[in-house]
């Protein structure tokens, strides 16, 4: 007999474990992103159940992705679209993803980075332990580059407990190593490889300077991008500043190096999991909220909406429900986060979300799949992705389309050709049609790209 959700008893339901890496994109091994990357415990952790290879953000920014994901709900339906855009005052009601969990039975537990900056949520968390600051080099910018907040990168000399990352998994490792009266959802948000890439000087020996291989680039990347585009991209930015400096080999270094520092501590915390009580009845989730550039199409960050800023990692194991080595190529968002992980607790589900259970693609990888992943950036700028495609259109009605079996860089915009036509106009119904009011920005703030710390 199979029992619905309200007639499941919250110690019959699995434990989770829900881990965030901040500004993490593909350059793990498991995704192949780049070949210097050194991410073992997380490539260990994507062959213990499913990994998504084409899993996408709903927006390439760090408040409204996670209030996408931790809600349920899309930007476009939220007016939350940037980073800020305070999500709370915009969605009242909703009911966050650990406040799903505490009103069924749960405990639910979190610390560091999980909602973005300011923007934490108190009525979500039973505990919460917040990130705090970080050792900075003795002389900033280590890179040479002014004016341009913590857009720097170098070594420390400090001890690695030193650094908050470390210290939030002590904490959660603390919570494994407790005897519970109710099965519990652990959150433990990893802020590296958030910039400044400062990290200990062991993590930037492992990836000597000389032998950083740039990522590949075309110099006339943007020739084809439409105006608004261009916009996005800001080559007169930090792309300059870094050429300028001669610091892009170093930029890369620093961002390989925080990327071991981050996986190190996701291999303490999967350790202590598996040496806990737990470790049997615990689902594991590890997410990315976002890409990042590096310097192609003459961007960095995120805020764009290209494969870079858009598709970061997403793997699942689920006790009981999948099979170690799974790899799921179908397009998923992580809007789709919530619905799923309600559907393996058998947790009722919150009315108005807009994402749908990745249930049947964690029973078997390589079932159908039909929706599209939709990824905004500001209101009205739209990316549609499909396994083969990728569609954006911008609030001007400028239009970019790139076919991924030929082109996996980006390189050559389809939108002008005529023997696509049938496949945009096939895409564009993908674009959604409501495209709420921005929400109201912190402090009165410009509802700008840079609105708040990213």
């Amino acid at each position: 007999m199979i029992l619905s959700p309200q007639h499941v008893s919250a110690a019959d339901r699995p434990n989770v474990l829900f881990i965030a890496v901040d500004d993490l994109n593909d350059w793990i091994g498991c995704l192949g992103g780049h070949p210097q990357t050194r991410s073992p415990n997380i490539d260990a952790l994507a062959k213990r159940g499913v990994l998504f290879e084409r899993a996408y953000c709903a927006a390439p920014a760090c408040n409204p992705s996670r209030a996408a994901l931790l809600t349920g709900i899309a930007p476009h339906k939220s007016g939350v679209y940037l980073n800020s855009q305070p999500w709370r005052p915009a969605m009242p009601r909703a009911v966050t993803l650990p406040q799903l969990f505490m009103k069924h039975g749960y405990h639910a537990w979190g610390c560091g980075k999980i909602f973005h900056g300011g923007f934490n949520d108190a009525a979500s968390w039973e505990e919460y332990l917040p990130q705090h600051g970080d050792p900075k080099p003795d002389k900033t910018p280590v890179n040479g580059i002014r004016n341009t907040a913590h857009f720097d990168w170098g070594p420390i000399d400090d001890d690695k407990k030193a650094m908050s990352d470390h210290q939030m998994v002590d904490w959660a490792i603390g919570k494994l190593k407790g005897r519970h009266d109710k099965p519990f959802f652990l959150a433990c948000g990893i802020f590296r490889p958030h910039l400044p890439w400062y990290v200990p000087q062991e993590y930037f020996d492992k990836h000597p300077l000389d032998d950083i291989a740039l990522p590949t680039v075309k110099s006339d990347d943007l020739d084809d991008v439409p105006p608004a585009g261009r916009v996005m991209a800001k080559p007169e930015g930090d792309h300059r500043k870094v050429l300028e400096a001669n610091q892009w080999k170093q930029a890369v270094q620093g961002y390989l190096a925080s990327i071991n520092f981050a996986d190190e501590q996701v291999g303490r915390l999967l350790a202590a999991l598996d040496a806990s009580r737990y470790g049997d009845n615990t689902i594991i989730i590890l997410w990315g909220d976002h890409g990042w550039h590096l310097g192609e199409k003459q961007h960095w960050r995120k805020f764009s909406l290209w494969e870079e800023a858009d598709r970061a990692p997403l793997m699942l194991v689920a006790p009981g429900v999948t099979a170690p080595g799974g790899r799921c190529p179908r397009p998923v968002s992580f809007v789709d986060i919530y619905p799923t992980l309600a559907d393996l607790c058998e947790l009722p589900l919150e009315k108005g979300l807009d994402g749908v259970s990745l249930r049947p693609l964690l029973d078997d990888p390589s079932a159908a799949w039909d929706r599209p992943a939709i990824t905004t950036h500001g209101r009205n700028n739209h990316a549609v992705r499909t396994q083969r495609w990728r569609y954006i259109r911008y609030s001007d009605g400028g239009e970019e389309l790139y076919d991924h079996d030929a082109d996996e860089f980006e390189w050559t915009n389809l939108a002008g050709d005529r023997r696509w036509a049938g496949e945009l106009a096939s895409l564009r119904k993908s674009i959604p049609t409501i495209n709420a009011p921005n929400a109201p920005a912190a402090g009165g703030k410009k509802g700008s790209r840079d609105g708040a710390p990213d």
